[in-house]
């Protein structure tokens, strides 16, 4: 009877050393969570990219692009436009 017992103190003992020691099962579902949080950012960062990439190739080449950003971020007018100015 008593060699029973020891080993089921010996099984219980590594199915808690399985579960929740260092590598166990614990820590595989929440390094899995990280890869996944990971993944999806890393997802992210390459769309950004890529825009960040075309926005790049556009300045670069397209006189239109350049054109439409000068005057919506900059404020810039062509010769000939002709500005309104309303006051408040």
């Amino acid at each position: 009877m008593k060699i029973g017992r020891f080993v089921l103190v010996i099984v219980f003992i590594f199915l808690i050393i399985t579960v929740f020691g260092n590598r166990g099962l614990r820590d595989n579902y929440f390094l899995r969570q990280r890869l996944a949080a990971i993944k999806q950012t890393n997802c992210e960062l390459a769309l950004q990219n890529s825009n960040l990439a075309r926005t790049v190739e556009l300045l670069k080449t397209d006189p239109v692009y350049i054109e439409k950003i000068a005057r919506d971020e900059l404020g810039m007018v062509k010769k000939g436009d002709i500005i309104y100015r309303f006051s408040r």
